[in-house]
């Protein structure tokens, strides 16, 4: 007799989550898929609250094919993953944590936008329950996208659905040594070597709940764990991204989200042996990658605070730390006619600091806020300049820059 093989592999990692598992199980049972087309691993990684008998009891009366595994404690997802992706038979894999959800329909509407589309990595609408989810990425349902042409780079958590054949082809597996982060390093690798990527914004496929203990699957980490998996990341992207704006788009995320919440308010709290330690651990990432591509692109008081990183410059950096924190407005210098907007935070134009006007120069997203600013002035100044340094050439006979000399 022959098994055919499930579409979609859901592997569900638990540890101590009770009473969230039952919700969880329910909108997996939910799932217009149908049974013959999905199969269940669930690993318990050695709960004592019950998670592992009602796993059992869950794989006694499904219609669908479920494996249930129980271990001992391996002190994090990763483990538990990796055992259900190692026994998964799908053509797809999706992971599902214990005490989150699965939205109606999700499985059958990412399955077939993966199979309709021949994309490897399918992204669906995420919301959260009680805990804030990822939003930049749900304008809209995207076909075939890549993590250079969208904002998918700023959700890599790993509840998704990914083609098994490409995880298989490329080793793709949870880094055990981390703490945290694990889920970052896992799906950026997915996205860098995907044959295209799905985003289906219309439709809630994924529940992230927060639960009343404050306790996830998904863990902070100290400020030193955080480091690391940033340093990881970043380490990834270089590995398969040359150097170059594309590389500085995708820097953007571990250097804002992981590497730069290190020099927030917590930073002004921290004693004199932290603050250091902070700044020893940053420096080498930020002397491999940090550039002005990526400066470019950040707020101002962002790239400010990156860039006293950078140089190492801990007596300057609290100013502006203190000042963020305390939410004060930078006040706004317009210069050049409104086509330039300058933010005066701490250290601007003193020549102690010597802090280059540039690191404090608006972007036109940001200087768009400011009263006065005229955003393209600039440009069209110069288009002007250069078009009647044409008409002179031409009135006086010459020749104009990529054009024939004028008729005597």
């Amino acid at each position: 007799m022959t098994v055919t093989q499930p579409d979609v592999t859901v592997i569900i990692g638990a540890y101590l989550a009770m009473p969230y598992l039952v919700e969880c199980l329910a909108s997996v049972e939910a799932q217009t898929i149908g049974p013959g087309r999905i199969e269940v691993i669930a690993v318990d990684d050695g709960s004592t609250d019950g998670t592992g008998e009602c796993l059992e009891e869950f794989a006694a009366r499904a219609a669908m094919p479920v494996t249930v595994i129980r271990q001992e404690n391996s002190g994090g997802p990763s483990g538990p993953r990796n055992v259900g992706l190692g026994k998964a038979a799908g053509r797809y894999v999706f992971f599902l944590d214990a005490d989150d959800r699965l939205g109606p329909e999700a499985l059958e509407r990412m399955v077939a936008m993966a199979d309709r589309n021949g994309t490897d990595v399918v992204l669906g609408r995420i919301e959260g329950v009680n805990r804030t989810a990822p939003k930049s990425m749900w304008g809209k349902t995207l076909d075939r996208t890549d993590v250079f042409s969208s904002n998918i780079k700023f959700t890599l958590s790993a509840q998704k659905l990914f083609r098994r054949d490409l995880l298989t082809r490329h080793n793709i597996r949870f880094d055990e040594s981390l703490w945290t982060g694990e889920d970052a390093l896992f799906t950026m690798e997915a996205y860098l070597r995907a044959d295209g990527v799905s985003v289906v914004a219309d439709h809630t496929c994924y529940y992230l709940v927060g639960r009343d203990d404050g306790k996830h699957v998904t863990k902070s980490g100290g400020y030193t764990l955080r480091l690391d998996s940033a340093r990881a990341l970043m380490n990834l992207i270089a590995e398969h991204v040359p150097a170059g704006p594309r590389r500085d788009q995708l820097m953007l995320r571990p250097l804002l989200i992981t590497l730069l919440p290190q020099f927030g308010p917590q930073y002004a709290k921290d004693s004199e042996k932290v603050r250091q330690h902070k700044l020893e651990l940053a420096k080498p990432l930020m002397d491999a990658y940090w550039t002005p591509g990526i400066a470019g692109r950040l707020k101002v008081h962002e790239r400010l605070r990156l860039h006293l990183v950078a140089e190492q410059r801990p007596e300057l950096l609290l100013d502006v730390v203190e000042f963020v924190k305390a939410k004060k407005q930078a006040a706004a210098l317009l210069e050049k006619r409104g086509r330039r907007v300058y933010l005066a935070y701490p250290h601007f134009r003193n020549a102690a600091a010597a802090i280059p006007d540039s690191v404090y120069l608006a972007e036109p997203r940001e200087a768009r806020a400011f009263p006065g600013y005229r955003e393209g002035g600039l440009d069209s100044f110069l288009r002007r300049a250069v078009r009647k340094a044409r008409r002179v050439l031409r009135s006086s006979g010459g020749a104009t820059p990529g054009g024939r000399a004028a008729a005597a």
